[in-house]
Protein backbone atom coordinates (compact mmCIF):
# COMPACT_ATOMS: atom_id res chain seq x y z
CA UNK A 1 0.00 0.00 0.00
CA UNK A 2 1.40 3.38 -1.03
CA UNK A 3 1.31 5.80 1.95
CA UNK A 4 -0.69 8.99 1.47
CA UNK A 5 0.82 12.36 2.35
CA UNK A 6 -2.62 13.60 3.42
CA UNK A 7 -2.71 11.14 6.33
CA UNK A 8 -0.71 13.54 8.52
CA UNK A 9 -3.22 16.30 7.80
CA UNK A 10 -6.14 13.96 8.50
CA UNK A 11 -4.68 13.02 11.90
CA UNK A 12 -4.06 16.68 12.69
CA UNK A 13 -7.66 17.56 11.90
CA UNK A 14 -9.01 14.79 14.13
CA UNK A 15 -7.23 16.33 17.10
CA UNK A 16 -9.21 19.54 16.75
CA UNK A 17 -12.54 18.76 15.06
CA UNK A 18 -15.28 16.26 15.99
CA UNK A 19 -16.03 15.67 12.29
CA UNK A 20 -13.57 15.36 9.41
CA UNK A 21 -14.87 15.11 5.84
CA UNK A 22 -12.67 13.61 3.13
CA UNK A 23 -13.84 14.60 -0.34
CA UNK A 24 -12.47 13.92 -3.77
CA UNK A 25 -13.14 12.00 -6.98
CA UNK A 26 -14.27 8.40 -6.85
CA UNK A 27 -11.51 5.83 -6.45
CA UNK A 28 -8.99 8.43 -5.28
CA UNK A 29 -8.36 6.47 -2.07
CA UNK A 30 -10.64 8.22 0.44
CA UNK A 31 -11.99 5.05 2.07
CA UNK A 32 -8.57 3.39 2.14
CA UNK A 33 -7.05 6.45 3.80
CA UNK A 34 -9.81 6.68 6.43
CA UNK A 35 -9.68 2.98 7.33
CA UNK A 36 -5.89 2.89 7.43
CA UNK A 37 -5.69 5.96 9.67
CA UNK A 38 -8.46 4.69 11.99
CA UNK A 39 -8.49 0.87 11.87
CA UNK A 40 -10.34 0.69 15.18
CA UNK A 41 -13.33 2.76 14.02
CA UNK A 42 -16.48 0.98 12.82
CA UNK A 43 -17.14 1.45 9.10
CA UNK A 44 -20.46 1.87 7.29
CA UNK A 45 -21.01 2.54 3.60
CA UNK A 46 -24.00 4.65 2.67
CA UNK A 47 -23.96 3.05 -0.76
CA UNK A 48 -25.22 -0.16 0.87
CA UNK A 49 -29.03 -0.26 0.34
CA UNK A 50 -29.67 -1.72 3.79
CA UNK A 51 -27.56 0.95 5.50
CA UNK A 52 -29.19 3.67 3.40
CA UNK A 53 -32.65 2.49 4.45
CA UNK A 54 -31.65 2.43 8.11
CA UNK A 55 -29.96 5.85 7.90
CA UNK A 56 -33.10 7.37 6.38
CA UNK A 57 -35.68 5.74 8.66
CA UNK A 58 -33.78 5.82 11.97
CA UNK A 59 -30.68 8.03 11.74
CA UNK A 60 -30.65 8.72 15.47
CA UNK A 61 -30.73 5.00 16.22
CA UNK A 62 -28.00 4.29 13.67
CA UNK A 63 -25.62 6.83 15.21
CA UNK A 64 -26.60 5.73 18.71
CA UNK A 65 -25.23 2.26 17.96
CA UNK A 66 -21.77 3.83 17.63
CA UNK A 67 -21.34 6.15 20.62
CA UNK A 68 -17.58 6.40 20.03
CA UNK A 69 -18.10 7.45 16.42
CA UNK A 70 -17.50 5.76 13.09
CA UNK A 71 -16.46 6.12 9.46
CA UNK A 72 -19.38 6.99 7.16
CA UNK A 73 -18.55 6.35 3.51
CA UNK A 74 -20.27 8.29 0.68
CA UNK A 75 -22.36 10.25 3.14
CA UNK A 76 -23.81 12.54 0.45
CA UNK A 77 -26.32 9.81 -0.43
CA UNK A 78 -28.18 10.38 2.85
CA UNK A 79 -27.90 14.16 3.36
CA UNK A 80 -30.46 14.18 6.17
CA UNK A 81 -28.01 12.36 8.44
CA UNK A 82 -25.85 15.48 8.75
CA UNK A 83 -28.40 17.16 11.04
CA UNK A 84 -28.28 14.16 13.38
CA UNK A 85 -24.48 14.15 13.33
CA UNK A 86 -24.65 17.79 14.43
CA UNK A 87 -26.88 16.82 17.36
CA UNK A 88 -24.53 13.97 18.30
CA UNK A 89 -21.37 16.10 18.29
CA UNK A 90 -23.09 18.93 20.16
CA UNK A 91 -23.91 16.44 22.90
CA UNK A 92 -20.41 14.90 22.82
CA UNK A 93 -17.88 17.03 20.91
CA UNK A 94 -15.04 14.52 21.22
CA UNK A 95 -12.40 15.28 18.54
CA UNK A 96 -12.17 12.86 15.65
CA UNK A 97 -15.50 11.21 16.41
CA UNK A 98 -16.83 10.99 12.85
CA UNK A 99 -14.88 10.52 9.64
CA UNK A 100 -17.08 11.20 6.62
CA UNK A 101 -16.14 10.56 2.99
CA UNK A 102 -17.89 11.78 -0.14
CA UNK A 103 -17.30 11.90 -3.88
CA UNK A 104 -19.46 14.92 -4.62
CA UNK A 105 -17.81 17.89 -3.00
CA UNK A 106 -20.68 20.29 -3.68
CA UNK A 107 -23.15 18.23 -1.67
CA UNK A 108 -20.66 17.76 1.16
CA UNK A 109 -19.83 21.46 1.37
CA UNK A 110 -23.51 22.36 1.25
CA UNK A 111 -24.37 20.08 4.17
CA UNK A 112 -21.28 21.05 6.17
CA UNK A 113 -22.14 24.75 5.84
CA UNK A 114 -25.75 24.06 6.80
CA UNK A 115 -25.27 21.65 9.71
CA UNK A 116 -21.63 21.29 10.71
CA UNK A 117 -20.10 24.76 10.42
CA UNK A 118 -17.42 25.12 13.08
CA UNK A 119 -17.60 21.42 13.88
CA UNK A 120 -16.04 19.90 10.75
CA UNK A 121 -12.82 20.11 8.76
CA UNK A 122 -12.65 19.31 5.05
CA UNK A 123 -9.77 17.43 3.43
CA UNK A 124 -9.64 17.08 -0.36
CA UNK A 125 -7.93 13.92 -1.61
CA UNK A 126 -6.90 13.57 -5.24
CA UNK A 127 -5.23 10.52 -6.83
CA UNK A 128 -1.59 9.71 -6.10
CA UNK A 129 0.94 12.49 -6.49
CA UNK A 130 4.29 12.04 -8.21
CA UNK A 131 5.96 12.59 -4.83
CA UNK A 132 3.93 9.79 -3.23
CA UNK A 133 4.93 7.41 -6.00
CA UNK A 134 8.53 8.56 -5.74
CA UNK A 135 8.60 8.02 -1.96
CA UNK A 136 7.13 4.53 -2.45
CA UNK A 137 9.92 3.56 -4.84
CA UNK A 138 7.80 3.49 -7.99
CA UNK A 139 9.83 3.88 -11.21
CA UNK A 140 9.57 7.43 -12.51
CA UNK A 141 11.73 7.48 -15.60
CA UNK A 142 9.42 8.94 -18.24
CA UNK A 143 6.68 11.54 -17.69
CA UNK A 144 4.79 10.44 -20.79
CA UNK A 145 4.63 6.82 -19.63
CA UNK A 146 3.29 8.03 -16.27
CA UNK A 147 0.77 10.39 -17.86
CA UNK A 148 -0.50 7.55 -20.03
CA UNK A 149 -0.78 5.25 -17.01
CA UNK A 150 -2.46 7.86 -14.83
CA UNK A 151 -2.28 8.18 -11.06
CA UNK A 152 -5.45 6.61 -9.68
CA UNK A 153 -4.67 4.15 -6.84
CA UNK A 154 -6.47 1.06 -8.28
CA UNK A 155 -4.04 1.02 -11.21
CA UNK A 156 -1.21 0.50 -8.72
CA UNK A 157 -3.09 -1.86 -6.39
CA UNK A 158 -4.53 -4.30 -8.92
CA UNK A 159 -3.46 -6.36 -11.91
CA UNK A 160 -5.38 -4.27 -14.42
CA UNK A 161 -4.30 -2.34 -17.49
CA UNK A 162 -4.80 1.44 -17.32
CA UNK A 163 -6.77 1.37 -20.58
CA UNK A 164 -9.25 -1.17 -19.21
CA UNK A 165 -9.55 0.57 -15.87
CA UNK A 166 -10.12 4.05 -17.29
CA UNK A 167 -12.70 2.77 -19.78
CA UNK A 168 -14.75 1.37 -16.90
CA UNK A 169 -14.12 4.41 -14.69
CA UNK A 170 -15.43 6.81 -17.30
CA UNK A 171 -18.53 4.69 -17.92
CA UNK A 172 -19.39 3.65 -14.37
CA UNK A 173 -18.34 6.65 -12.29
CA UNK A 174 -18.18 9.83 -14.33
CA UNK A 175 -21.46 9.15 -16.13
CA UNK A 176 -23.10 7.75 -12.98
CA UNK A 177 -22.24 10.81 -10.92
CA UNK A 178 -23.52 13.07 -13.68
CA UNK A 179 -26.88 11.30 -13.67
CA UNK A 180 -27.16 11.83 -9.92
CA UNK A 181 -26.44 15.55 -10.15
CA UNK A 182 -28.20 16.75 -13.30
CA UNK A 183 -30.75 15.47 -15.75
CA UNK A 184 -28.83 14.36 -18.84
CA UNK A 185 -31.38 13.51 -21.51
CA UNK A 186 -28.85 12.46 -24.16
CA UNK A 187 -26.00 10.49 -22.61
CA UNK A 188 -24.19 10.22 -25.95
CA UNK A 189 -24.19 13.99 -26.23
CA UNK A 190 -22.67 14.28 -22.77
CA UNK A 191 -20.01 11.71 -23.65
CA UNK A 192 -19.05 13.81 -26.65
CA UNK A 193 -18.97 16.89 -24.43
CA UNK A 194 -16.53 15.26 -21.98
CA UNK A 195 -14.23 14.24 -24.86
CA UNK A 196 -14.39 17.77 -26.24
CA UNK A 197 -13.40 19.09 -22.81
CA UNK A 198 -10.45 16.69 -22.74
CA UNK A 199 -9.23 18.12 -26.04
CA UNK A 200 -9.26 21.55 -24.39
CA UNK A 201 -7.38 20.72 -21.18
CA UNK A 202 -4.77 23.32 -20.35
CA UNK A 203 -6.60 25.93 -22.42
CA UNK A 204 -8.89 28.87 -21.73
CA UNK A 205 -12.45 27.72 -21.15
CA UNK A 206 -14.61 29.17 -23.91
CA UNK A 207 -18.07 27.97 -22.96
CA UNK A 208 -19.74 29.49 -26.02
CA UNK A 209 -17.40 27.71 -28.45
CA UNK A 210 -17.63 24.49 -26.45
CA UNK A 211 -21.43 24.62 -26.47
CA UNK A 212 -21.50 25.34 -30.21
CA UNK A 213 -19.17 22.44 -31.01
CA UNK A 214 -21.29 20.05 -28.92
CA UNK A 215 -24.68 21.28 -30.10
CA UNK A 216 -25.88 22.34 -26.65
CA UNK A 217 -26.79 25.63 -24.99
CA UNK A 218 -24.31 27.84 -23.18
CA UNK A 219 -26.12 27.21 -19.88
CA UNK A 220 -26.00 23.45 -20.39
CA UNK A 221 -22.26 23.58 -21.09
CA UNK A 222 -21.77 25.67 -17.96
CA UNK A 223 -23.79 23.21 -15.85
CA UNK A 224 -21.94 20.18 -17.22
CA UNK A 225 -18.52 21.73 -16.58
CA UNK A 226 -19.68 22.50 -13.04
CA UNK A 227 -20.59 18.84 -12.56
CA UNK A 228 -17.17 17.72 -13.76
CA UNK A 229 -15.60 20.19 -11.34
CA UNK A 230 -17.66 19.13 -8.30
CA UNK A 231 -16.93 15.47 -9.11
CA UNK A 232 -13.19 16.12 -8.97
CA UNK A 233 -12.55 15.42 -12.65
CA UNK A 234 -11.55 18.94 -13.72
CA UNK A 235 -10.30 22.07 -12.02
CA UNK A 236 -10.97 25.62 -13.18
CA UNK A 237 -7.80 27.64 -12.68
CA UNK A 238 -8.67 31.29 -12.17
CA UNK A 239 -6.73 34.15 -13.76
CA UNK A 240 -4.58 36.29 -11.52
CA UNK A 241 -6.44 39.47 -10.67
CA UNK A 242 -3.68 42.07 -10.40
CA UNK A 243 -3.25 44.23 -13.48
CA UNK A 244 0.18 45.22 -14.77
CA UNK A 245 -0.72 47.89 -17.27
CA UNK A 246 -2.63 45.76 -19.78
CA UNK A 247 -6.12 44.37 -19.93
CA UNK A 248 -6.21 40.89 -18.41
CA UNK A 249 -8.05 37.78 -19.53
CA UNK A 250 -10.84 36.96 -17.07
CA UNK A 251 -11.70 33.49 -18.38
CA UNK A 252 -10.53 30.48 -16.32
CA UNK A 253 -8.37 27.69 -17.67
CA UNK A 254 -9.72 24.15 -17.81
CA UNK A 255 -7.42 21.52 -16.29
CA UNK A 256 -8.19 17.81 -16.02
CA UNK A 257 -6.84 16.54 -12.72
CA UNK A 258 -5.56 13.22 -14.04
CA UNK A 259 -3.70 12.74 -17.33
CA UNK A 260 -4.80 9.11 -17.63
CA UNK A 261 -8.43 10.19 -18.05
CA UNK A 262 -7.44 12.69 -20.74
CA UNK A 263 -5.42 10.10 -22.65
CA UNK A 264 -8.29 7.60 -22.56
CA UNK A 265 -10.85 10.19 -23.68
CA UNK A 266 -8.60 11.26 -26.56
CA UNK A 267 -7.86 7.69 -27.61
CA UNK A 268 -4.15 7.91 -26.78
CA UNK A 269 -2.93 4.41 -25.92
CA UNK A 270 0.81 4.48 -26.60
CA UNK A 271 3.65 6.59 -25.28
CA UNK A 272 4.82 7.68 -28.75
CA UNK A 273 1.28 8.76 -29.65
CA UNK A 274 1.17 11.00 -26.59
CA UNK A 275 4.63 12.39 -27.31
CA UNK A 276 3.61 13.33 -30.86
CA UNK A 277 0.09 14.48 -29.98
CA UNK A 278 -0.66 18.15 -30.83
CA UNK A 279 -2.06 18.64 -27.32
CA UNK A 280 1.00 17.21 -25.58
CA UNK A 281 2.01 20.56 -24.08
CA UNK A 282 -1.47 21.25 -22.72
CA UNK A 283 -1.81 17.75 -21.23
CA UNK A 284 1.59 18.10 -19.57
CA UNK A 285 0.66 21.55 -18.24
CA UNK A 286 -2.52 20.15 -16.66
CA UNK A 287 -0.50 17.26 -15.20
CA UNK A 288 1.95 19.63 -13.46
CA UNK A 289 -0.80 22.02 -12.33
CA UNK A 290 -2.61 19.06 -10.73
CA UNK A 291 0.58 18.03 -8.93
CA UNK A 292 0.92 21.46 -7.35
CA UNK A 293 -2.75 21.40 -6.35
CA UNK A 294 -2.26 17.98 -4.73
CA UNK A 295 0.58 19.36 -2.62
CA UNK A 296 -1.71 22.11 -1.33
CA UNK A 297 -4.69 19.84 -0.69
CA UNK A 298 -2.58 17.14 0.99
CA UNK A 299 -1.29 19.75 3.43
CA UNK A 300 -4.80 21.01 4.15
CA UNK A 301 -4.15 24.33 2.42
CA UNK A 302 -6.43 26.27 0.10
CA UNK A 303 -5.29 26.52 -3.53
CA UNK A 304 -3.06 29.52 -4.09
CA UNK A 305 -2.57 28.97 -7.82
CA UNK A 306 -3.60 31.20 -10.69
CA UNK A 307 -2.45 31.90 -14.23
CA UNK A 308 -1.69 35.22 -15.86
CA UNK A 309 -2.51 36.28 -19.40
CA UNK A 310 -3.03 39.68 -20.95
CA UNK A 311 -5.03 40.59 -24.02
CA UNK A 312 -1.97 40.52 -26.26
CA UNK A 313 -1.29 36.84 -25.53
CA UNK A 314 1.52 37.19 -22.98
CA UNK A 315 1.03 34.41 -20.47
CA UNK A 316 2.52 32.67 -17.45
CA UNK A 317 1.24 29.14 -16.90
CA UNK A 318 0.99 29.39 -13.11
CA UNK A 319 1.20 32.16 -10.55
CA UNK A 320 1.63 31.01 -6.98
CA UNK A 321 0.76 33.60 -4.35
CA UNK A 322 2.57 33.27 -1.03
CA UNK A 323 1.72 36.34 1.03
CA UNK A 324 3.24 39.32 -0.74
CA UNK A 325 5.46 37.12 -2.94
CA UNK A 326 4.38 36.00 -6.39
CA UNK A 327 6.12 32.98 -7.88
CA UNK A 328 5.81 32.69 -11.66
CA UNK A 329 5.98 29.13 -12.97
CA UNK A 330 6.42 28.12 -16.60
CA UNK A 331 5.73 24.54 -17.70
CA UNK A 332 7.38 23.02 -20.77
CA UNK A 333 6.76 19.53 -22.15
CA UNK A 334 10.13 19.29 -23.89
CA UNK A 335 12.62 16.79 -22.47
CA UNK A 336 15.63 18.65 -23.86
CA UNK A 337 16.41 21.85 -21.98
CA UNK A 338 16.40 24.99 -24.12
CA UNK A 339 17.08 28.63 -23.30
CA UNK A 340 13.89 29.48 -25.25
CA UNK A 341 11.93 28.08 -22.31
CA UNK A 342 12.65 31.30 -20.39
CA UNK A 343 10.92 33.71 -22.79
CA UNK A 344 7.61 33.74 -20.93
CA UNK A 345 9.26 34.31 -17.55
CA UNK A 346 11.40 37.10 -18.94
CA UNK A 347 8.32 38.83 -20.34
CA UNK A 348 6.67 38.45 -16.92
CA UNK A 349 9.61 40.14 -15.21
CA UNK A 350 9.55 42.97 -17.74
CA UNK A 351 5.80 43.49 -17.25
CA UNK A 352 5.90 43.33 -13.45
CA UNK A 353 9.12 45.33 -13.09
CA UNK A 354 10.37 45.55 -9.51
CA UNK A 355 7.49 43.35 -8.29
CA UNK A 356 9.25 40.22 -9.60
CA UNK A 357 12.81 38.88 -9.46
CA UNK A 358 14.52 35.89 -11.10
CA UNK A 359 14.52 34.02 -7.79
CA UNK A 360 10.71 34.30 -7.80
CA UNK A 361 10.54 32.44 -11.11
CA UNK A 362 10.57 28.70 -11.74
CA UNK A 363 10.70 26.53 -14.83
CA UNK A 364 9.37 22.95 -14.72
CA UNK A 365 10.09 20.80 -17.76
CA UNK A 366 9.77 17.17 -18.86
CA UNK A 367 13.46 16.45 -18.38
CA UNK A 368 15.26 15.47 -15.19
CA UNK A 369 17.96 18.10 -14.67
CA UNK A 370 17.92 20.60 -11.82
CA UNK A 371 19.88 23.79 -12.39
CA UNK A 372 19.79 27.56 -12.25
CA UNK A 373 20.10 29.84 -15.27
CA UNK A 374 20.26 33.65 -14.99
CA UNK A 375 18.95 33.34 -11.44
CA UNK A 376 15.89 31.32 -12.52
CA UNK A 377 15.53 27.87 -11.00
CA UNK A 378 14.90 24.93 -13.32
CA UNK A 379 13.58 21.60 -12.08
CA UNK A 380 12.54 18.34 -13.67
CA UNK A 381 8.96 17.06 -13.63
CA UNK A 382 9.68 14.25 -11.16
CA UNK A 383 10.75 16.74 -8.47
CA UNK A 384 7.62 18.86 -8.66
CA UNK A 385 6.50 17.63 -5.24
CA UNK A 386 9.62 19.10 -3.63
CA UNK A 387 8.90 22.67 -4.73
Amino acid sequence: MIPRTAEATLLRYTRGFPVVCISGPRQSGKTTLARKAFPEKPYLSLEDPDIIALARTDPRGLLGNYPQGLILDEAQYVPEIFAYIKTAVDADPAPGKYIITGSQQFHLLEKISESLAGRAALLTLLPFSVQELRDAGQPLHDPFELMLKGLYPPIYDRDVSPQDWYAQYITLYIERDVRSLINVKDLGQFQGFVKMCASRTGQLLNLSALALDCGISHNTAKAWVSVLETSGIVYLLRPYHRSYGKRLVKTPKLHFLDPGIVCRLLGITQREHLFLHPNRGNIFESFIAAELLKARFNAGLAPNLFFWRDNTGNEVDLIREEGAVLQAIEIKSGQTFSSDFFEGLKRWMRVTGSASNPEDCLLIYAGDMSLSREGIRVTGWNRVGQI
